[in-house]
């Protein structure tokens, strides 16, 4: 405290030495000065640098800022190509039903095809920003459509082995026009162009010039061929799968018993032997010992 009381005397002299000026400063006042220039000082540099801070702050936010909104834009982009996965994922769902049904193949529940997931959810939207939102929402659709396209993918892999063991039937159906030429008479009670009277009819009839070519219309081995009364000279194959099929009035056979064929192999030429008025092909399907409208499996 002593220190404090003393002071420090300041002499002035001016140009004459009869003026002179005495100024006595304590030390207590000189080191106040000092502690306040020097808390000004510091004051100052604190609000310097935490100006600096705040708008160094204030720029990473900006750059933050606009980094989210251009995630979100392109998190944007994603959902609209996550919408339009979703059709063609829809698509190929109805294709497959579809395909299920013109075959006959087992059919998928719709409850099936959910893939119903579950699990804890213990956070809470508001605690993410927008951003971060639409990028758990974005993930999660994502992520829905990937189990559902490999559930799909599982499906059409059945789908392919179902139609695969179905592809011997489907060669083994008949399914095309025996011949060129123009249909002169169907299946069923027919006038019999012989006596007019009602006669019935097991097949349909197709007219053209005689040696027009006669197609096999489903895979087969050759059961028989022959000639008789009524068809003349004829052929039948065994399509196996119940199916049979026979043709008749024919003027050339290019086939024997027993020789294996394909939908399509050239079997005869067409021709007027045995029971007819001139050349044509009597043609019959015959499913599991019935005889059916051949017309039913003429699809082209």
């Amino acid at each position: 405290m002593g220190l404090l009381r003393k002071k420090l005397s300041f002499v002035l002299i001016g140009s004459s030495r009869d003026k002179l000026r005495q100024f006595n400063i304590s030390y207590g006042l000189i080191l106040t000065a000092a502690f306040i220039v020097a808390f000004l000082l510091t004051s100052n540099l604190i609000l310097t640098t935490s100006y600096i801070n705040s708008q160094v702050a204030a720029h990473e936010a900006e750059r933050l800022r606009m980094e989210n909104e251009h995630l979100i834009s392109k998190y944007d982009e994603l959902r609209s190509d996550i919408v339009d996965i979703s059709k063609y994922y829809s698509e190929l769902v109805e294709k497959e039903i579809a395909i299920r049904n013109i075959f006959n193949l087992p059919e998928i529940s719709t409850d099936e095809r959910q893939l119903g997931i579950g699990g804890p959810d213990n956070l809470s939207n508001e605690q993410f920003t927008k951003a971060l939102q639409v990028a758990h929402s974005t993930e999660a659709e994502v992520d829905a459509l990937i189990r559902l396209s490999h559930f799909e993918q599982e499906k059409y892999s059945e789908v392919y082995e179902m139609l695969s063991d179905k592809r011997e039937l489907l060669n083994h159906t008949p399914s095309i026009r025996p011949a060129r030429g123009y249909q002169i008479r169907g299946f069923g009670m027919k006038d019999d162009p012989f006596t007019g009277y009602k006669r019935f009819h097991a097949g349909i009839d197709i007219a053209n010039k005689i040696g027009t070519p006669i197609y096999a219309t489903a895979d087969g081995v050759v059961r028989t061929t022959g000639r008789g009364e009524d068809l003349g000279k004829y052929i039948v194959i065994n399509h196996g799968f119940g199916y049979m099929t026979k043709y008749g009035h024919l003027d050339g056979i290019k086939v024997k018993r027993g020789q294996k064929i394909r939908r399509g192999d050239i079997i005869g030429l067409m021709g007027s032997t045995g029971y007819s008025t001139g050349p044509h092909l009597h043609y019959e399907v015959i499913k599991n010992n019935k005889k059916i409208n051949p017309v039913k499996y003429i699809l082209n």
